[in-house]
Protein backbone atom coordinates (compact mmCIF):
# COMPACT_ATOMS: atom_id res chain seq x y z
CA UNK A 1 0.00 0.00 0.00
CA UNK A 2 2.93 2.35 1.18
CA UNK A 3 5.46 0.81 -0.14
CA UNK A 4 7.79 4.19 0.14
CA UNK A 5 7.23 4.10 3.56
CA UNK A 6 7.84 0.39 3.93
CA UNK A 7 10.93 0.64 2.13
CA UNK A 8 11.96 3.65 4.44
CA UNK A 9 11.29 1.62 7.59
CA UNK A 10 13.05 -0.98 5.86
CA UNK A 11 16.38 1.33 5.98
CA UNK A 12 16.17 2.45 9.04
CA UNK A 13 15.91 -1.38 10.46
CA UNK A 14 19.05 -2.33 8.94
CA UNK A 15 20.68 0.91 10.12
CA UNK A 16 19.45 0.48 14.09
CA UNK A 17 20.29 -3.26 13.36
CA UNK A 18 23.80 -2.87 12.52
CA UNK A 19 24.73 -0.02 14.56
CA UNK A 20 23.40 -2.27 17.50
CA UNK A 21 25.56 -5.46 16.44
CA UNK A 22 28.71 -3.65 16.27
CA UNK A 23 28.24 -1.29 19.44
CA UNK A 24 31.18 -1.59 21.65
CA UNK A 25 28.56 0.26 24.92
CA UNK A 26 25.95 -2.15 25.47
CA UNK A 27 23.50 1.16 26.38
CA UNK A 28 24.03 1.80 22.98
CA UNK A 29 23.20 -1.83 21.99
CA UNK A 30 20.00 -1.91 24.16
CA UNK A 31 18.80 1.93 23.12
CA UNK A 32 19.29 1.06 19.46
CA UNK A 33 17.62 -2.57 19.90
CA UNK A 34 14.34 0.07 21.62
CA UNK A 35 14.56 2.28 18.72
CA UNK A 36 14.49 -1.23 16.26
CA UNK A 37 11.41 -2.36 18.13
CA UNK A 38 9.51 0.64 17.94
CA UNK A 39 10.24 0.65 13.96
CA UNK A 40 8.70 -2.94 13.87
CA UNK A 41 5.95 -1.87 15.56
CA UNK A 42 5.87 1.30 12.90
CA UNK A 43 5.88 -0.93 10.22
CA UNK A 44 3.50 -3.68 11.68
CA UNK A 45 1.23 -0.58 12.04
CA UNK A 46 1.90 0.53 8.30
CA UNK A 47 1.27 -2.66 6.91
CA UNK A 48 -2.47 -2.96 8.58
CA UNK A 49 -1.57 -5.25 11.61
CA UNK A 50 -2.27 -2.49 14.65
CA UNK A 51 -2.66 -5.14 17.31
CA UNK A 52 0.58 -6.41 16.43
CA UNK A 53 2.00 -3.04 16.50
CA UNK A 54 1.11 -1.91 19.55
CA UNK A 55 1.97 -5.27 21.32
CA UNK A 56 5.45 -4.58 19.74
CA UNK A 57 5.76 -1.08 21.40
CA UNK A 58 4.42 -2.19 24.32
CA UNK A 59 6.36 -4.73 25.12
CA UNK A 60 9.72 -5.08 22.63
CA UNK A 61 10.45 -0.69 23.03
CA UNK A 62 9.17 -0.48 26.46
CA UNK A 63 9.29 -3.30 28.82
CA UNK A 64 12.15 -4.83 27.28
CA UNK A 65 14.26 -1.99 26.93
CA UNK A 66 13.59 -0.96 30.82
CA UNK A 67 14.50 -4.45 32.11
CA UNK A 68 17.71 -4.62 29.33
CA UNK A 69 18.80 -1.18 30.98
CA UNK A 70 18.29 -1.95 34.80
CA UNK A 71 20.55 -5.07 33.92
CA UNK A 72 23.22 -3.01 32.42
CA UNK A 73 23.37 -0.62 35.34
CA UNK A 74 22.84 -3.91 38.35
CA UNK A 75 25.89 -5.50 36.40
CA UNK A 76 29.25 -4.53 37.58
CA UNK A 77 31.48 -3.37 34.90
CA UNK A 78 35.52 -4.84 35.44
CA UNK A 79 38.11 -3.41 33.15
CA UNK A 80 40.65 -5.47 31.70
CA UNK A 81 44.25 -3.43 30.73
Amino acid sequence: MYWELELILFLFLLTTAYIALEADDLLIAVVMLTIFSFLMALLFTVMGAVDVGFTEAVVGAGVTGILLVIAIYQTKFTTVD
